[in-house]
């Protein structure tokens, strides 16, 4: 029968037929590769949507060219690979990530199609339309027209509302892995924030202890000059004194005894008082100094407490906003459905460069909760 005589019903009828018989190739394949069963797909329903809209595509631009196997394959190859970029693509815009990657393939386009898969596309073309579409045909026209329709309409509701839940499901794991992504982002900042405040902090309180330790030796040295100072000076006075007298003995010593000791008397009074005068004034010397040291050393004391006060209340800030990012990160990993998660279990080789870690995180999370 020519193709284009087929009913609505029965290119619906082919359409399922060839999305089941592309989950059971793709789950028999990654279910050998994991070593473990896997139901492959986008939807819940043993149907892969992209095979059988590639199959019903393979065999409408096929039929201009059904005599020559060549032109056959090369309809198929271009035919598929643009399905499956345009697929690819749209999906990963929409979903936030690859459902398929060929990144690591020679030949690829941005992950989405690559050379290999393009020729193989082009085989399963014409094993299709020469040796599985037949039998297939022959099925489906056998079938009784209302046991066509019927199971057509229930397969359809049932696809329909699968679509929609996956559709659901497939957007909000991408709002996670979005989510996700920005919290680690903000994470990270905070992180780098508390590394350059506690770097900033010591640089702070090394500064302020060299800067008092600097002022401390400027107090000490100006207060042992001060002294220094006063004591040449006492000595100089007190050799002066004792040369005025010696001189004035020396005139006078033709003089009255009493003379020699009223001079005696009153150098050794303005001695004693000149001491006790230095004496005071080396005294306050040092309660001055020690005046300074203590006010300088309490300054720095405050600025010092200032500093950790003013660091501890930024670093607390900062470490309040990071377990907000946290308690987050737990919330919105907690909401996401089973359904969302077993959406990466049925679909292990996902892949998005942008949020590759949240993506990583989640899908470890999925294999430890299946």
């Amino acid at each position: 029968m020519h193709i284009y005589h087929y009913t609505w019903y029965q290119w619906l009828s082919f359409f399922y037929i060839y999305c089941f018989a592309g989950w059971v190739f793709e789950s028999t394949y990654v279910s050998i590769r994991e070593k473990r069963p896997v139901n492959r797909g986008f939807l819940r329903l043993p149907l892969l949507p992209l095979y059988g809209t590639g199959a019903v595509m393979m065999l409408w631009v096929s039929l201009p060219f059904r005599d020559s196997l060549f032109l056959v394959y090369i309809s198929g190859v271009i035919a598929a690979t643009a399905l499956e970029y345009v697929t690819g693509w749209t999906m990963e815009r929409l979903f936030k990530m690859k459902y398929w990657d060929y990144s690591n393939q020679r030949f690829n386009v941005n992950g989405y199609i690559c050379l290999s898969s393009s020729l193989v596309w082009g085989l399963l073309t014409i094993f299709l339309t020469e040796v599985l579409h037949p039998p297939v045909s022959d099925l489906v026209l056998a079938l009784p027209v209302s046991l066509d329709i019927a199971g057509v309409i229930l397969i359809s509701i049932l696809f329909a509302a699968d679509t929609v839940q996956s559709v659901k499901d497939a957007l909000d794991l991408g709002r996670a892995l979005e989510a996700m992504t920005g919290i680690r982002a903000e994470l990270d900042d905070v992180q780098v924030q508390l590394a350059l405040l506690r770097a900033e902090t010591a640089d702070r309180l090394s500064e302020y202890r060299d800067d008092a330790a600097q002022k401390l030796n400027g107090y000490r040295a100006g207060t042992a000059q001060q002294l220094n100072k006063y004591r040449e000076g006492t000595a100089q006075k007190i050799g002066e004194y004792r040369e005025e007298t010696a001189q004035k003995i020396g005139e006078y010593r033709a003089e009255t005894a009493q003379k020699i000791g009223e001079y005696r008397a009153e150098t050794a009074q303005k001695i004693g008082s000149y001491w006790e005068n230095a004496a005071q004034l080396l005294s306050d010397c040092r309660e001055e100094a020690s005046l300074q040291v203590e006010r300088l050393k309490t300054t720095a004391l405050q600025k010092v407490g200032q500093a950790q006060a003013s660091g501890a209340d930024r670093m607390n800030a900062l470490l309040s906003k990071g377990q907000d990012l946290l308690d987050r990160h737990h919330t919105l990993v907690g909401h996401l459905n089973r359904h969302s998660r077993d959406l990466l279990l049925r679909n292990p080789t996902a892949a998005s460069k942008r949020f590759g870690e949240a993506l990583k995180e989640l899908s470890e999370l999925a294999k430890k909760n299946r």
